[in-house]
């Protein structure tokens, strides 16, 4: 007999239980088994004051901001409109079916009245639970940048002398930023000195490279993950045209301080490997595992190098491959450098000069002053381990900038100026960290095992027999015959 469902709308719902709605294995539910939402009211407790209108629980609140990253909704506005038709996110937040949500506005109020310190404190709640859930080894580490997009638009640039552009700032109330005063005219980018967006005064106009076009406003994430299990321990967030070995010391301090474990070894691609950051590293007893930036198509390619030249500590000279000596001629205080020079007479007479130099004054060698320090790292960033360290950066470091921009709105800005962008980094990297927090741990979920080989290949050549099947082109007869005969031989 067959069945029809009458549709009508009842008009009391009395037996609706959202605990038994939502499945057992919801990853909400690993969530809210892990991470422990109420320490909100106590981290912002101080923003309220005793008397006037109840406001909306914290913890509701900060879960909503959660939510926003975790599920990877649109707007704060799509997010408050869509709660009503999701029994899950309804049952994460406590929250009834006759329950009223609230107004999308309350969300970016309670950002304005809290500020960042209860966003960081999520952060670093989930490094902590995931050190003590053995997901953190602590002693090796990979660290990396990336440029965000402002959620500002090109046509918002102004573009003016100097000092109109600083006016223009600070009518907007743009955070003071600082040049390196020890860098010359010459060395510094003087572009954003004449340009503003009147939408987000605090992003800089910076390009991804010379083949991607036209500047645009952009901050930058600085992030740090272990090498473990990929966990985000570190994140910084500054405006675009921070470079990014600036921010060594300050992601390893927070590394320190978030895990309370010491570093080892750092690994990083040529963009860190500067002489500065070496020696750095090597002071504060790190492993500079950094890929040394060589450019190509150097002057001195197919010479002989530095290494060829031998160094006598005692005479402050280099003596070079026919025993002539190099002495110090020059020295340049913002390079913090030596010039070592050889006379000009005997260079001319050498019978190695076409394997030597190519200049017409001779050969000339420069020696940091930390040079020691600058050979002890040079040595660790060429072992076998370091270069090995660095091919795994390659899917752990940059697999974990991809799977943020993938599932969680990580490239472009949610909101405008650096405050509330250093909110969303935090967030994003607190959601990320959960995910391996429920995922590492297996809270009710058992991980598969991976197949063997042999049953892999099984798999794919009866999945390539149906495709082939259903395609019955005789044309692809042949290719299928020798694609088999491979597959068969593996």
């Amino acid at each position: 007999m067959m069945g029809q469902h009458d549709g009508q709308k009842a008009l009391f719902s009395y037996g609706v239980d959202l605990e038994r709605r939502v499945r057992a294995d919801h990853p909400l539910r690993r969530v809210n088994a892990m991470i422990d939402f109420t320490f909100a009211r106590a981290a912002v407790a101080h923003t309220y004051g005793e008397n006037g209108n109840v406001s909306v629980d914290p913890v509701v609140l900060l879960k909503l901001m959660f939510l926003l990253f975790h599920e990877n909704v649109r707007s704060e506005r799509e997010l408050v409109r869509r709660l009503p038709e999701r029994l899950d996110w309804l049952w994460f937040l406590g929250y009834g079916l006759d329950e009223e949500a609230p107004n999308h506005s309350v969300l970016s109020k309670a950002r304005a009245r809290w500020g960042g310190e209860l966003f960081e404190e999520l952060f670093v709640r989930t490094v902590r639970q995931c050190v003590e859930a053995g997901l953190v080894d602590g002693a090796k580490v990979h660290l990396d940048g990336s440029l965000i997009d402002a959620d500002a638009s090109r046509d918002s640039v102004v573009k003016a002398d100097a000092e109109t552009i600083a006016r223009i700032r600070a009518a907007y109330g743009a955070q003071e930023r600082k040049l390196d005063e020890t860098k010359p005219s010459s060395a510094r980018c003087e572009t954003n000195l004449k340009l503003v967006s009147t939408t987000d005064p605090d992003a800089p106009c910076v390009s991804k490279g010379p083949q991607s076009g036209t500047a645009r406003p952009r901050y930058k994430h600085h992030r740090m993950v272990d090498d473990k299990k990929g966990v985000i321990t570190a994140v910084v967030t500054t405006a675009g045209d921070v470079a990014e070995p600036a921010q060594t010391t300050p992601l390893l301090a927070q590394h320190r301080a978030n895990t309370g474990k010491e570093v080892m070894a750092a690994v990083a691609d040529r963009g860190y490997g500067t002489v500065e950051n070496y020696c750095d590293l090597i002071a504060q007893g790190v492993r500079p595992h950094l890929s040394p930036m060589q450019p190509a198509g150097h002057k001195s390619e197919g010479l002989f190098t530095k290494e060829d030249f031998h160094y006598d500590e005692a005479a402050d000279v280099y003596i070079c491959p026919v025993g002539q000596r190099l002495k110090p001629r020059r020295f340049h205080q913002r390079r913090q450098m030596t010039d070592y020079v050889a006379d000009k007479k005997v260079c001319a007479q050498c019978p190695l000069r076409g394997e030597c130099t190519k200049s017409k004054t001779g050969r000339s060698i420069a020696r940091h002053w930390k040079e020691a320090e600058l050979e002890v790292a040079l040595a660790f960033a060429r072992l076998p381990e370091a270069q090995a360290d660095r091919r795994r950066r390659r899917h752990l470091m940059e697999g974990s900038f991809a799977h943020a921009a993938n599932r969680y709105h990580f490239k472009r800005a949610r909101w405008r100026r650096l405050w509330r962008q250093q909110i969303q980094d935090w967030l994003i990297a607190a959601v990320q960290n959960v995910a391996l927090l429920c995922g590492g741990l297996g809270a009710g979920v058992t991980a598969k095992p991976r197949p063997s080989p042999k049953v892999r290949r099984s798999a794919a050549l009866f999945a390539f027999r149906r495709v082939m099947a259903d395609l019955r082109v005789p044309v692809l007869a042949p290719w299928w015959r020798g694609t088999h005969r491979a597959l068969v031989a593996a």
